[in-house]
């Protein structure tokens, strides 16, 4: 395992940021730690990285223990969601900055640094300075430089957080053809589900400094362990005791044994998808998605009584009955 992080626990004053942590991360694998504010998410990475001490439990790279090492000793290059660049340097000496630092040849690094730049997409850019460029462009001139210096492993906290959605689409994508050329062991703290779902070879599920689940996404969403889990990975329908996703939901326009009576109150058209409002006995509104040609087939308008189907619908009565 290129990571193993084994029973740590952490403490901000009366603060439980992480409560007997443990978890391993594939060598080449790119992980995303996922978890609402206030998970233990970012602290977690900081453990790792060194930038935090756990107050007990260990952390591995390669099998060596680094709970007690530095994080200039242990290997980890790290980006944070606003990249602390050298204002005053152009993007080249940004980037060459660890490389001097570590006294390499001057032919090494003018050879790594432009092969770098130009792995970023930031060949024609090398003479500016970081104020001259977007906030996508600062981040990838972030992950350049982390990875000039040849890290074992890659840690990144929420490194597009700042950015708008349309750029933020673009550079997740990115990283993901990035990370599948250097093959370097990556870990990435977010809080948004749709991306770590679109790029990550494993998903860690937090929750009150805790792990809720991980495993590969398809599995998590398809096999959620807990209601949590469920619900934040993707939206989710309660319904009494149970949940349902939007595109779980079967509607038919003629009642069955176990449909359950529903009036449309709102249809909503977004392109690839339609979205529907419902609203079952007890005045509760229930979200489903369907196709553009299941919409058209059923032709859906508000006010409208339709019949709903549940049985995809999941409950998770341990986790209710333990609450209790």
């Amino acid at each position: 395992m290129a990571i193993t992080v084994q029973g740590v626990s952490k403490r901000f004053g009366d603060f439980q940021a992480l409560d007997k942590v443990s978890i391993e991360v594939e060598d080449g694998s790119l992980t995303s730690i996922l978890g609402p504010s206030g998970s233990g998410k970012s602290t977690l990475l900081r453990v790792v990285s060194g930038l935090e001490h756990p107050d007990q439990g260990r952390v591995l790279i390669f099998g060596e223990d680094m709970t007690h090492l530095p994080p200039q000793k242990r290997g980890v290059g790290f980006v944070f969601q606003h990249y602390a660049a050298f204002k005053h340097m152009t993007v080249w000496e940004n980037v060459a900055f660890g490389l001097k630092v570590r006294r390499r040849p001057k032919r090494e690094i003018q050879t790594k640094v432009a092969e770098l730049l130009e792995l970023v997409q930031l060949g024609g850019l090398a003479e500016r300075y970081p104020g001259q460029l977007s906030g996508g462009q600062r981040q990838r001139m972030g992950l350049a430089r982390a990875l000039a210096v040849e890290p074992k492993v890659l840690l990144l906290d929420e490194p597009f957080g700042a950015l708008d959605a349309r750029v933020r689409q673009e550079l997740r994508t990115w990283l993901r053809r990035l990370h599948d050329e250097v093959h370097v062991t990556t870990v990435l703290v977010t809080h948004d589900q749709e991306e770590a779902m679109e790029i990550s070879d494993c998903v860690v599920v937090m929750n009150h400094g805790r792990i809720e689940q991980s495993g590969e996404p398809r599995r998590l969403y398809d096999h959620p362990d807990s209601e949590f889990v469920m619900s934040f990975l993707g939206y989710a329908n309660r319904i009494g005791d149970s949940l349902v996703r939007p595109h779980d939901i079967r509607i038919h326009l003629q009642p069955g044994a176990d449909a359950l009576a529903a009036t449309v109150r709102r249809v909503v058209f977004l392109g690839f998808e339609v979205r529907a409002e419902l609203e079952i006995p007890e005045g509760q509104t229930v979200r489903v998605q369907l196709t553009r040609s299941q919409a058209a087939e059923l032709s859906l308008a508000p006010g409208q009584t339709i019949y709903v189907d549940l049985a995809h619908s999941r409950r998770f009565p341990e986790e209710r009955e333990a609450a209790a």
